[in-house]
């Protein structure tokens, strides 16, 4: 097999590497079938199977309650911006948003198309380098829901904290679902992409629950209506076959590491590698985000000036340390380390800001 680098690309994501081996051991003869899984009926005994136990395996690794449904929808998180409001909304109910960057600007853009909205807190006053405290968000009369994005993937901000208010949270979880336990108690539904953290791309992963799905909005098209998605087990159409089958690999995988918790525990010491780095550069690097609000999940840093940043990026590609350039619209570098990249990756990483930083002064 060819050399594997250190891939730290914000999505799709880093998959772990015995999940990729199994995949390609299967992938052109499943079980013994004499063709591919994705060559057949989504109906049929083989894909069933994989699709039941992907459910089950949502299911006890994120230690998901009953009374929730698991969907497997096509669109990835994008398609949940509307269809989260088009459901939820459909009563002349209001849906808070909390605005801590990009993608919840992107969720409530579309929410706005299908019901009402408001901001219950606005993270552009402080260049959105933190989330709020529980204390600043405002919660209107007559809300349905309010509306978070756990962890902020162009700006390297989380909620450390989950929020605790007095109507239900629904919540965009795509770049760091499953990194870390939820109190379901406190939620009505949670969505992500599955590209950040449990899979190759193409599917969201929603979680709603089961009162709520059945609750919604009748008047809009079937596939937009969570209760027939629901209903049908996420097998209205032709599901999304191939994430859903490698999602189940990834949760298998997840499962041997010890779970969520584990998960939990290595994002902590993976990311606090790197913020070290950060923190104990002088100044070389820098963070631009409070302290408080630190993902683990997509590390975003900044260097002296904007020709060393171009130098370390050329390097770390040479290095074997690739896609670590930030995103377009805030620039710097960002090191997104999710559940599969590898502790030694991060300690290259870690030892190549160091190494740098001695080699290349100010």
């Amino acid at each position: 097999m060819s050399k594997r680098v250190h891939n730290f690309s914000a999505g799709p994501c880093t998959l772990p590497l015995s999940v990729l081996e199994e995949g390609q051991q299967e992938f052109v003869e499943y079980h013994d079938s004499g063709m591919s899984l994705i060559e057949m009926s989504h109906r049929g005994k083989h894909f069933m199977a994989v699709h039941e136990e992907a459910i089950a395996l949502v299911r006890s690794v994120y230690r998901v309650p009953d009374e929730f449904d698991v969907l497997f929808l096509q669109g990835g998180a994008t398609l949940q911006f509307a269809m989260v409001p088009m459901n939820l909304l459909g009563d002349g109910r209001k849906g808070g948003y909390v605005n801590s960057g990009t993608w919840a600007q992107g969720a409530m853009a579309d929410a706005a198309h299908y019901g009402k909205t408001y901001t219950a807190w606005d993270g552009a006053s402080c260049n959105f380098s933190r989330m709020p405290s529980q204390g600043e968000i405002s919660v209107e009369p007559d809300s349905r829901y309010v509306h978070i994005t756990s962890n902020e993937t162009i700006g390297g901000i989380r909620f450390s904290e989950w929020p605790e208010l007095n109507v239900p949270l629904v919540a965009d979880m795509s770049s760091d679902y499953m990194s870390r336990p939820i109190p379901w108690d406190r939620f009505d539904l949670v969505y992500g992409g599955a590209q950040k953290n449990l899979g190759p791309a193409g599917m969201a992963l929603v979680i709603i629950r089961k009162t709520v799905a059945r609750e919604n909005n009748k008047g809009i098209g079937k596939y937009l209506r969570y209760d027939i998605q629901a209903d049908k087990d996420s097998m209205f159409n032709t599901p999304p076959v191939f994430p859903i089958y490698m999602l189940g690999k990834v949760l298998k995988w997840m499962e041997a590491q010890g779970g969520v918790e584990a998960m939990a525990r290595e994002a902590d010491d993976k990311a606090g590698m790197i913020y070290t780095a950060i923190d104990k550069s002088d100044g070389y690097y820098g963070s631009p985000v409070d302290a408080g609000s630190r993902s683990v999940m997509n590390v975003v840093f900044t260097l002296p000036n904007e020709t060393l940043e171009k130098t370390f990026l050329t390097q770390a590609d040479q290095a074997g340390l690739l896609n670590l350039k930030g995103h377009r619209s805030v620039g710097g570098c960002r090191a997104s380390i999710y559940n599969a990249m590898p502790r030694e990756g991060v300690t290259a990483l870690a030892d190549f800001m160091n190494a740098f930083r001695a080699g290349n002064p100010q």
